[in-house]
C-alpha cells in the first residue's frame, strides 16, 4: 500500500472520528435542552413571587395577599424523615442479601420482585398503602404518607446497594475470612464500611426520587392547611400543595404553586448535584 493511500485512509478516519464526536456533542446538547427549558420556565414564573414568608408562613384564604407553604415544607421534611427511617435500613439489608447471597433461588426471586417493584406506578403504591394503613386507621396520616414514600425508596436503595457491593473484589472478602472474622463481620466491617460513601449516593438518589412524588401522598397523607403536630393526622407536602394550587382558578395560588415548583425542582437538582460531587471527590479519592 502506497504512502498516499495510507495518508488518505488516515485522513478519512480523522474525519469520521470528528463527525462522530460532533454527533455525540449535538446529541448531548439536545438532551439537555428540555432540562434547561424547565429550569428557565420555572424560574421565570417563580422568581417574581418568591420571598422568605413562603418558607415559614401558613397558606392564607383566597383574596388575601401573602402567606406561604411553611406547613408543606415542614411536612415534606417529616415525610422524607419517616421514609428514610423505614426505607434506608430495609433497602440496604436487601442490597446486602442480594450481593452476598445472590446465587440462591430465593435471592433470584427477591431480585425479580425488587426490579418489578421499581417499575410499579407510584399511584398503585399509594392505593396499596391506603388499603393497608389508611382504611384500617380510619384517617389519612403522615405515617401512611411516609411509608408510601419508603416503599418507593426501598427497591432503588436495594438494587443500587447490591451493584455497589458487588464492586468489592472477592479476594478482600476471602482475606477477612482467612483472618478468622465471621462472614457477618466481613460484610459489615469490611464490605459495607468500605463502600459506605457509594451506598450513600444511592440513598440520596432515592430520597430525591421520593421527594417529588404526588400520587401516593394523595391517598395517604392527603393535605393539611395548618401545622401538623401529630403524625397520625393528615399532613401537608410540597408536591400535593403544588398540585392543589396549580389546578385552582385563583392567580395568587397559581403564583405560589410556581414558587413551590421552583423550590422542589431545585431541591431535587441540589440533591443530584451533591451526589455527583460526593461521588467524584469523595468516593473516587
Amino acid at each position: 500500500m502506497s504512502v498516499i493511500q495510507l495518508n488518505l485512509r488516515d485522513r478519512r478516519r480523522k474525519i469520521i472520528d470528528r463527525l462522530m464526536l460532533l454527533l455525540l456533542v449535538m446529541s448531548a446538547f439536545f438532551a439537555v435542552i428540555p432540562l434547561l427549558f424547565v429550569f428557565y420556565y420555572v424560574m421565570s414564573k417563580a422568581l417574581p413571587h418568591i420571598n422568605l414568608e413562603f418558607f415559614y408562613q401558613l397558606p392564607v384564604p383566597v383574596g388575601e395577599s401573602g402567606g406561604g407553604m411553611g406547613n408543606a415544607v415542614m411536612g415534606t421534611m417529616k415525610l422524607l424523615g419517616i421514609a428514610s427511617i423505614v426505607g434506608i435500613p430495609w433497602g440496604i439489608f436487601i442490597g446486602i442479601y442480594l450481593s452476598e447471597y445472590g446465587k440462591s433461588k430465593t435471592a433470584n426471586a427477591v431480585r425479580f420482585f425488587t426490579d418489578l417493584f421499581t417499575s410499579v406506578p407510584s399511584i398503585i403504591i399509594g392505593l396499596f398503602v391506603y388499603g393497608l394503613i389508611v382504611k384500617p386507621m380510619g384517617s389519612f396520616s403522615g405515617i401512611a404518607g411516609g411509608l408510601s414514600l419508603a416503599v418507593i425508596m426501598i427497591p432503588i436503595i436495594g438494587r443500587s446497594t447490591e451493584e455497589i457491593l458487588k464492586l468489592t473484589p472477592i479476594h478482600i472478602r476471602e482475606a477477612g475470612l482467612a483472618l478468622g472474622l465471621s462472614r457477618r463481620k466481613v460484610i459489615i466491617q469490611i464490605v459495607l464500611r468500605g463502600s459506605a460513601s457509594a451506598v450513600f449516593t444511592g440513598v440520596l438518589l432515592a430520597i430525591a426520587r421520593a421527594s417529588g412524588e404526588t400520587a401516593p401522598l394523595l391517598f395517604t397523607a392527603l393535605n393539611n392547611s395548618f401545622w401538623s403536630n401529630s403524625l397520625l393526622e393528615p399532613m401537608a407536602s410540597l408536591p400535593v400543595q403544588i398540585f392543589t394550587y396549580a389546578v385552582s382558578p385563583f392567580e395568587e395560588w397559581q403564583n405560589q404553586a410556581w414558587v413551590g415548583a421552583f423550590v422542589l425542582v431545585f431541591f431535587v437538582f441540589g440533591v443530584n448535584l451533591l451526589v455527583r460531587i460526593w461521588f467524584n471527590f469523595g468516593v473516587k479519592r
